[in-house]
């Protein structure tokens, strides 16, 4: 008889946020911006401003976002559409593969707030 090993699936696999989180929240989190060209870089910097940040990306391009939770950029990163990755950013398989497992839904998961915030 042949021993075959089963591979199991590890339970659990992948994080779970908040469909309508914050932008600069979700950013500061996962760490990547989407172009609009459909251009997935990874983000070096975030300096925020009040209700705007100021986000520096790894190929030197720095830009001015409002924070918002129905702008472009949040539900492209929520629905993740980009068309490719930044050649220059060199963002990690590792970190495409978690970004990819990223769940979001509507009443489960972690709204990514402060440790001294209480939830609205």
């Amino acid at each position: 008889m042949t021993a075959q090993k089963k591979i199991k699936q590890p339970v659990g696999t992948g994080r779970t946020y908040r469909k309508r989180v914050e932008l600069l929240r979700l950013i500061d989190k996962i760490k990547l911006w989407p172009s609009r060209k459909g251009i997935l870089h990874g983000i070096r910097s975030i300096e925020k401003m009040g209700d705007q940040a100021r986000i520096t990306t790894h190929c030197s391009k720095t830009f001015v976002v409002t924070n918002s939770r129905n702008s472009r950029a949040a539900r492209w990163l929520r629905n993740k559409w980009f068309k490719q990755v930044c050649g220059v950013c060199k963002i990690p398989a590792w970190k495409l593969e978690k970004y990819s497992a990223t769940r979001f839904k509507r009443h489960y998961g972690s709204a990514l707030l402060d440790k001294d915030e209480t939830s609205p």
